[in-house]
């Protein structure tokens, strides 16, 4: 949540969840093809779900999902949660994204990820998250990411004008 005395000027702070998933996930062609689904979107923290699909399954001997869709969700996750926490609106990119795989997900369960980003400096930002597939005391991986900061937006990306 931002500070009392700050100055909310970043237009993310007053999405809903669903025009999140517009602005976050829909207008992304990958995130989009994936089914990412914005539960909650807060300054700092997003949730959000990757269903199970058939068609990510990456071993179909288990049924178990591809780790390339689990790490688009986690690093969609992570830059969300920067963006959500900036005082400011700006661009960002993945610098560095660590995701310790614990275990596979089980397979026909949705898998879910808590993107927190926990520090932002001048040009950098940082940002933990977890994914489970059900149970939040049995975690399937964790993550550790930086993302580099750029110049501040103009375009508020919730204007009705803007085309995405």
């Amino acid at each position: 949540m931002p500070p009392e005395s700050a100055i909310a000027t970043n237009p993310l702070w007053r999405l809903t969840p669903q025009q999140a998933q517009h602005i976050m996930i829909d207008s992304i062609p990958q995130s989009h093809a994936l089914g990412l689904q914005v539960l909650e979107f807060a300054p700092g923290r997003v949730v959000v779900d990757l269903p199970y699909d058939a068609r990510l399954v990456g071993d179909p001997d288990t049924g178990v999902l591809h780790g390339g869709a689990i790490t688009t969700l986690v690093d969609g996750s992570c830059g969300a949660a920067v963006m959500s926490a900036l005082r400011t609106l700006r661009r960002c990119a993945t610098v560095d994204l660590r995701i310790d795989y614990l275990r596979a997900a089980r397979p026909h369960r949705t898998v879910r990820c808590i993107a927190e980003c926990y520090r932002v400096t001048h040009e950098i930002a940082f940002v933990r998250a977890t994914a489970h597939d059900g149970d939040p005391a049995d975690l399937l991986a964790n993550a550790a990411g930086t993302f580099v900061l750029f110049e501040e937006l103009t375009e508020d990306p919730a204007s009705p004008e803007r085309t995405v």
